[in-house]
């Protein structure tokens, strides 16, 4: 699965890592993903989300229905 928030969107950006002599070398900045196993009440089941901390305060603020609202109106299969 790749690193990638299902509600957000987020992923790995890359960049370089600048030493003090200036030198280059290429990295990585990961996004910082849970496994969440949310339940929502309203279809009486549990799922299993790969959620940045972003899109968890964002489910804490809106609730889960409305959030799987938008990602099935996306498209996006759950």
């Amino acid at each position: 699965m790749a690193r990638r928030c299902m509600v957000t969107g987020k992923k790995p950006v890359s960049g370089h890592h600048i030493s003090h002599a200036h030198n280059l070398s290429k990295r990585r900045w990961l996004p910082n993903l849970h496994r969440k196993r949310l339940y929502i009440p309203e279809e009486d089941r549990w799922i299993t989300l790969k959620l940045s901390s972003k899109a968890l305060k964002t489910i804490d603020k809106r609730g889960i229905g409305p959030v799987l609202k938008d990602l099935r109106k996306q498209g996006v299969v759950l």
